[in-house]
This record gives structure tokens, sequence and C-alpha cells, in this order.
């Protein structure tokens, strides 16, 4: 009886441990997911000031930079700007 209980409390430990891990996962995700849509915001206002798509990549660089979910990992910025008659912009933040 003690050995089965035992390895019920084994079983739960690692099932909790598990579900930490999936739940920073989700957390560094959505702080991802934030720093991007700030840096777009940020490359979206150099846009609507009518500055280039070199300005409004430098501007969404700047903004997510210093946010933590691009600084604990080595995160890739990339920003994608068109400035035709429809002005766009989109930032995706990826690991390397």
């Amino acid at each position: 009886m003690a050995i089965v209980l035992m390895a019920v409390v084994v079983l739960a430990a690692v099932l909790a441990l598990g579900a930490a891990r999936l739940g920073g996962a989700v957390v560094a995700r959505a702080r991802a997911d934030a720093a991007a849509d700030a840096a777009a915001l940020a490359a979206a206002d150099m846009l609507a000031l009518g500055r280039g798509e070199r300005e409004s990549a430098v501007a969404a660089s700047e903004t997510a930079e210093p946010m933590p979910s691009t600084r604990t990992a080595a995160r890739r910025i990339e920003v994608r700007a068109r400035t035709a008659s429809r002005k766009r912009a989109r930032a995706k933040i990826a690991p390397q």
C-alpha cells in the first residue's frame, strides 16, 4: 500500500512540474506577443507620420528591444511595413 501511495505522490509531482513548465511557456509567448504588438504600433506610428520603412523598422526595434521577452531569450525582430496605398505595419518576434 505504501508503494502505491509513493507512486501516486511521485506522479502528482511530475504532473505539477509539467504544468508549471507549460504555464511558463504560455506566459513567455504572451509577453512576446505583447512586445510584437508594441513594435508594430511603433512602426505604424512612424508610417502614419509619413516616415519610411527604414525609420519604422528602427522605431519597432527600439520599442521591442528593452522588453523582458526580447531580452531574456535570443529573439529576432522582423518588421514588415507596406507604404503603398495602405499603410500597415506588422512585427513578429521569433527565436533566432
